[in-house]
């Protein structure tokens, strides 16, 4: 049973139709890539997967269960955590009370155990910056708190849409390899990114969706392979 199914999702705004048929799986520790060119629907999949748009069809399940249209407080208690695009951090909270303002105990199948300082030790930069406010950080630094924000929900699976939009060459190395880092743990993460030669070396699998639908998924061994067929959903 894979942790997360999302199947035939359908969904949009007023009268504008984004997902048309958007179909994905994520199992227990794997890392999966969400693929598209702008405007295809990924932070809309993203969107109504954490109840914040009305599924129009489809079903979503987390390990079996129907999750479809359940509010983000259910979806967050059933254990995905988001690292929203644009980073959406509080801005006038410290780093530390943006950090407590979202802890919840961990689990009892949680790979790992978040709290306070175990984020700290993941991001030594935040725990040096603790008293300071949002609007006091780096881009960088707003990305490392949105995602210790995240996992202070101590999440079976991670979720992150635009891992390293408009981050510096170095910081975005730095989130990488925390994301590996978090993969070789255990964790499930289902990514969003236009890195796409980052992406393949952190994910096991990448599903492509092209206005709305889910037009091809594979390995990255498959993505390789079949790099001319995936390569024109990806750029204009």
């Amino acid at each position: 049973m894979p942790l997360l199914s999302i199947e035939g999702l359908a969904a949009g705004y007023g009268a504008v139709e984004v997902l048309r048929g958007v179909d994905l799986a994520i199992a227990e520790g794997e890392a999966v890539a969400l693929l598209g060119r702008n405007g295809m629907g990924k932070t809309t999949t993203v969107r109504t997967l954490f109840g914040l748009l009305a599924p129009r069809a489809g079903r979503i399940t987390v390990e079996g269960r129907d999750m479809t249209g359940a509010p983000p407080q259910a979806i967050a208690r059933a254990g995905l955590g988001l690292v929203p695009e644009g980073r959406q951090i509080f801005p006038r909270l410290s780093v530390e009370e943006n950090l407590l303002a979202t802890a919840r105990p961990a689990r009892g199948a949680a790979k790992s155990r978040w709290d306070r300082e175990a984020v700290y030790r993941f991001f030594p930069r935040l725990a040096e910056r603790r008293s300071h406010a949002g609007t006091q950080l780096s881009g960088g630094e707003q990305q490392m708190l949105a995602i210790g924000r995240a996992l202070m929900t101590n999440p079976r699976l991670l979720v992150l849409d635009e891992a390293t939009e408009g981050l510096a060459p170095l910081v975005r190395a730095e989130i990488w390899q925390k994301l590996a880092a978090l993969k070789a743990e255990g964790a499930a993460i289902l990514v969003i990114d236009k890195n796409l030669a980052a992406l393949k070396r952190l994910a096991d699998r990448h599903v492509v969706i092209e206005r709305g639908r889910t037009v091809w998924s594979g390995t990255t061994a498959a993505l390789e392979a079949q790099a001319a067929e995936v390569e024109r959903y990806l750029h204009l």
